[in-house]
């Protein structure tokens, strides 16, 4: 760690507001050079303590930057991590306002939820452990967002900014995870009624249950458990799409179920 507590504070305070007034931050990393992955998780910490007295509460966590196509888009070579809060949490098919949800610069990505029935703690935590303790699966929208001024991120920044997540929706279909090799799921998105996206289960670490590892283990280290009923978002299947005013998407994962989103001002 490089950064004092102080500075911590400071910058998780800045997250937090810019989220609150749609504003905008220059990188973190621009900033401070000598950031590390250990400062950002503790400015995250600090953002999720601002957003919690704020009255939000931690419903699951998510892990991102899985897939090469996301990868390369973002120029961000790792995973991140982050949590999820009941504010973020939208209804299936639910038209949302961009300005009234707190949204800047969002992006739709179609990921696995899973949901547990018992919980994890990691480090040590396996694949077969994951889907031992996950209740079911469900087709999710995560509709990604960030406070970093054009995209702009390094893994530091994102994991900072709470894993770059904004909102998310999850399908109404419940699927056990037994049912259906996950990894040769096939996902497929329509924007605005057209073909917009094709991926499959396998492009998260070659397994969805193998990225939800990932992040049960490295959220241990941080003394941080998976907790039954709570929703864990995989990573997306492919590329992000932008989402503006107007915008409908659509999502179907072949074995699971359907999702759906749209926006406006």
């Amino acid at each position: 760690m490089s950064l004092n507590s102080d500075r911590i504070a400071a910058l998780g305070d800045e997250l937090f507001a810019a989220l609150r007034t749609r504003s905008m931050l220059s990188p973190l990393t621009e900033r401070e050079p000598a950031i590390d992955i250990d400062d950002a998780y503790r400015i995250s910490l600090r953002f999720l303590e601002r957003r919690m007295t704020d009255g939000e509460h931690v419903i699951g966590k998510k892990i991102g930057v899985t897939s090469k196509p996301v990868q390369d888009m973002l120029g961000v070579h790792q995973p991140d991590f982050g949590f999820l809060t009941d504010r973020m949490r939208v209804g299936n098919g639910t038209v949302v306002s961009i300005a009234g949800s707190g949204l800047i610069q969002p992006r739709a990505e179609g990921e696995i939820a899973f949901v547990l029935k018992k919980d994890l703690r990691g480090p040590g935590i396996t694949e077969d452990q994951v889907l031992d303790a996950t209740d079911y699966v469900l087709p999710c929208f995560e509709i990604v967002d960030s406070r970093i001024r054009d995209w702009k991120i390094k893994i530091q920044d994102t994991v900072a900014d709470n894993a770059s997540c904004g909102i998310f929706v999850v399908g109404d279909d419940r699927v056990s995870p037994q049912a259906l090799d996950l990894a040769a799921v096939t996902m497929a998105i329509t924007k605005n009624g057209a073909h917009a996206a094709s991926g499959l289960g396998s492009a998260v670490q070659g397994h969805p249950a193998t990225a939800v590892a990932w992040l049960a283990n490295t959220l241990g280290r941080y003394d941080i458990p998976f907790l039954k009923g709570e929703i864990i978002l995989s990573g997306s299947l492919a590329p992000l799409l932008p989402a503006a005013p107007g915008d409908r998407f659509h999502m179907t994962l072949a074995g699971i179920g359907e999702a759906s989103i749209g926006f406006e001002e």
